[in-house]
Parts: C-alpha cells; structure tokens; sequence
C-alpha cells in the first residue's frame, strides 16, 4: 500500500486563528503573497517606525521571507531563492512583530526575545530548507519589487506563491521545532 501525507494549506495572510492551530514541527504548504526582505531592509523599516513615519509597505498580518534571490533568468519569475540566517533579524522582529507582522520565513534559531514576542503577538516563524534555493524558486509565481530599490538584491519584494514547503519553527504558544532540553 502507498501512503501519502497530505500537508495542511495555508493561504496568506494567515489568519491568527490559522497560527493558533499549528504546532511546532507541523509541516505546511504556503500559498498567496508575502515579502522578501533581509537585513538592511529591516534596519530601513525600524528606522522609519521609530521616526513615526508609514512603512513603505503595510505589514500588518503579512509574512516575510528572509531571503535575497538571484535575478530570474530565461523568462523566469525569479533566481534562486533560498532562507537567509534569521537571527540577523532578531534585533529588529520584536518591534515589526509590535508593528503587525504575523509570520517569518527563515532558518535557523531565534533568540529567546524573539520566541517570546512570537507568542505575544500569537505570530509564527516558519522554517524554509536552506540548500535547495533552485527547488524554492518553483514556488514563485511573480515577483516585484515593492520598497528600497536603492538596496539592489536587499530591495523588498512582493512574491506570490504557491505551495511553498516550510515546517513551523515557532509556534504562536512559543514552542519550539526542534524542542530545546
């Protein structure tokens, strides 16, 4: 006998009751838009909150991949594009998880005043496979760019896409995949 498993589908924004019912370690499918953007656009974003101006792009409930993919060849949508470090994030998640953000695309550990904000804001930080960026981009539908131009392949971007494979890192009660002992 063939067994499948058949991932939940997750279409965004997801919703906070969509966060409250996932788990650490499940794993989704993601669909419908989210914003590519890493470190320098981070700092830009903070920059302007604590001046008390509009961010360039409206964050609330929206998720956001830490990534900085190559340009797109051949008529694609985008290069590769896979997971930046997300802890280079961390000094500025709490304030963007106050702002409204719902939900991380990244890899790798968040510190504990990241997990907590997480579970403050009932937010949830998913886990994209660092190594196989030629395998993610085939979840990219479109791709443009939205805000700070300036910063070349750090410029935010707006993606659509369809069933990209991520496993929940941190849940929004604060659990964390793998469990720490």
């Amino acid at each position: 006998m063939i067994m499948t498993n058949i991932l939940p589908q997750i279409i965004t924004p997801i919703s906070e009751d969509a966060c409250s019912k996932l788990n650490a370690g499940d794993m989704i499918l993601l669909s419908g838009s989210i914003f590519c953007a890493r470190d320098m656009a981070h700092k830009k974003f903070l920059t302007a909150i604590e001046a008390g101006e509009n961010l360039p792009i409206d964050i609330s409930g929206k998720t956001i991949f830490y990534a900085a993919p190559t340009p797109a060849q051949n008529g694609e949508a985008i290069g590769v594009i896979g997971p930046t470090t997300s802890n280079r994030m961390d000094i500025y998640t709490p304030q963007l998880l106050d702002f409204g953000m719902r939900a991380m695309i990244g890899k790798g550990q968040r510190t504990e005043s990241v997990r907590k904000a997480i579970q403050k804001h009932k937010a949830i930080y998913l886990g994209a496979i660092g190594g196989v960026a030629a395998l993610t981009k085939k979840s990219v539908i479109s791709a443009e760019i939205v805000a700070y131009q300036d910063l070349g392949p750090e410029a935010v971007l707006r993606l659509i896409i369809k069933d990209m494979p991520l496993i929940v890192l941190i849940d929004s009660h604060g659990r964390e995949f793998p469990a720490k002992r």
